[in-house]
């Protein structure tokens, strides 16, 4: 009870609390805090001129595709194709490449590989589908930008010689080229093309989302010697190329986009016959 109601001890009014030193730094400068590279201003100024005119060629295909003029849309899609190469050997012809370069060139293919082909396919050939048809050209824009995500993703360690799954230049190009083919016939106004066009759109997504390889030009050493019979293959392509460049451009691409699934399905045999070899020998 006596504990109970002892009164509480007063605080000494002469106690002092002793607060601890504060170590204060030196204040040092943004400048120096932060890395140089999140401090550049400006842009590279030859590979961004090449692909901001990629991105322009995108547009004017998108323009020339509701002005009812296809052939000249294709065109377009065509040279964005030439800008987007130039831009990327310009950049690393003067070491001027750059994450701002990387991303920016990222947009540009979107525009002038995703969405202009699409529009032009879709106006083309894919309206008397309706809802497939838009859907099918919607589907072909969004594989393309998750192909160019992936590959951003995967650019420092994907291996240099090949792509993994059909690049979307590759398969805007394919559009381009199947559309040129109909013209060169004939056949613009055939109606199996709708029929085609929606069957190309959808395996084209599908390839550029696939993990199909497909050979990557930038490997390509042009400094290499080779021997002769390559100078009389490359004369030999180059006059038919003069002579038809539409069947030439179509089979080119075709063949592109078909060698992934062939070269696919080619390793797929060597290793059964691989395997079949191993067991063929472990047999007594």
């Amino acid at each position: 009870m006596n504990g109970i109601n002892s009164p509480e001890p007063q605080p000494n009014p002469q106690a002092r609390v002793r607060l601890l030193h504060r170590k204060t730094r030196p204040r040092v400068p943004l400048r120096q805090r932060m890395p140089a590279e999140k401090l550049k201003k400006g842009v590279f100024l030859i590979p961004s001129l090449f692909t901001a005119g990629n991105i322009m060629c995108g547009f004017f295909s998108i323009v020339s595709t509701f002005n009812g003029e296809y052939v000249q849309a294709v065109f377009f899609i065509i040279l964005a194709n030439v800008l987007d190469g130039v831009d990327g050997y310009a950049a690393r012809l003067t070491n001027t490449t750059s994450q701002f370069g990387v991303e920016l060139d990222s947009l540009a293919d979107v525009v002038s590989f995703g969405v202009a082909p699409a529009i032009l396919v879709y106006f083309w050939a894919l309206v008397p589908w309706g809802n497939w048809g838009w859907l099918a050209a919607c589907t072909y824009v969004v594989c393309g930008a998750l192909r160019l995500a992936r590959y951003n993703v995967q650019a420092k360690s994907a291996a240099k010689g090949h792509f993994v799954g059909l690049p979307i230049p590759a398969a805007a190009e394919m559009i381009a080229a199947t559309v040129l083919i109909y013209y060169y016939m004939g056949g613009e106004g055939a109606a199996n093309k709708h029929l085609t066009l929606l069957l190309v759109i959808y395996g084209l997504a599908l390839l550029m989302v696939s993990g199909f390889h497909y050979f990557s030009v930038k490997s390509t050493d042009l400094r290499k010697r080779l021997p002769i019979p390559a100078l009389v293959l490359g004369l030999i392509l180059i006059k038919l190329a003069v002579l038809a460049p539409q069947v030439m451009f179509f089979t080119s691409f075709l063949l592109y986009t078909l060698s992934g699934p062939l070269l696919w399905c080619w390793t797929l045999l060597g290793r059964q016959r691989g395997k079949r070899g191993e067991t063929a020998k472990a047999v007594p």
